[in-house]
C-alpha cells in the first residue's frame, strides 16, 4: 500500500491545525473549571475512518507535537493518544463504525480513557500537581464536553481527510473455508 505526499499533507497539516486550536482556542473555553479536548477526539476520528495504523499514526504525532508545544514530560500523550487512535481503529475493522453515535460514545470512552490514564501517569511521574476531587470533576466536565463536539470533530475530520480515504467503513469479515481455516478478506 503506497501512501501519497497529498494524504501526509492531508495529516500533517490536520495534526498542526488540531494541536494549534486546541492551544490557542479551546483551552481559553473553560466550563466549571474545564474544558474540551480535541486531540483524543482527532485521534478516534482517524481510527475509525482510516484503520490502527492511521490512528495510532496520528495519535503519537498529535501527542508529541502537543507535549513539545506544552513542554511537558515528553511521551505521555504520545503514548496515551497512541493507544487511542489503535483502539479505535481496531473496532473499525471489528465492528460497524458507520452508526451515527459511535463519534459521541467513542468521544465520551475515549476521553474518559484518556484523561484518566494522564493524570495517573502524571501522578506517577511525580510532577508537582494537586490531588483533589477538582480533578475528578475536571475530567468528567471535560467527558462531557467532548461528547457534546465528537460528532462534528469527526464530521470534520471525514471533510479534511475524505480525497485520502477509502468509504467502506463497514468491518472486514472473516470468511471460513469448509476446512474450518480461517482466511481473511471481504466477504460479499
Amino acid at each position: 500500500m503506497t501512501v501519497s505526499a497529498g494524504s501526509i499533507a492531508r495529516v500533517s497539516a490536520l495534526v498542526v491545525l488540531t494541536v494549534v486550536l486546541q492551544l490557542a482556542v479551546v483551552t481559553q473555553v473553560t466550563f466549571w473549571d474545564a474544558n474540551a479536548d480535541l486531540l483524543p477526539l482527532v485521534a478516534l476520528s482517524v481510527g475509525l475512518l482510516a484503520g490502527p495504523t492511521a490512528g495510532a499514526s496520528v495519535g503519537f504525532a498529535l501527542g508529541l507535537v502537543a507535549d513539545m508545544a506544552l513542554l511537558q514530560t515528553l511521551g505521555v500523550s504520545s503514548l496515551l493518544l497512541t493507544g487511542v487512535g489503535y483502539q479505535a481503529g481496531r473496532y473499525r475493522e471489528l465492528r460497524d463504525a458507520s452508526h451515527k453515535m459511535v463519534p459521541a460514545i467513542g468521544g465520551v470512552i475515549a476521553t474518559l480513557a484518556y484523561a484518566t490514564a494522564f493524570s495517573i501517569v502524571q501522578f506517577l511521574l511525580g510532577v508537582d500537581s494537586s490531588v483533589s476531587p477538582l480533578v475528578i470533576r475536571s475530567i468528567l466536565v471535560g467527558v462531557l464536553l467532548n461528547a457534546l463536539i465528537a460528532t462534528p470533530v469527526f464530521k470534520l475530520v471525514r471533510l479534511s481527510l475524505r480525497p485520502a480515504l477509502i468509504d467502506d467503513l463497514r468491518p472486514r469479515r472473516r470468511t471460513t473455508s469448509t476446512t474450518g481455516i480461517r482466511l481473511s478478506g471481504n466477504s460479499g
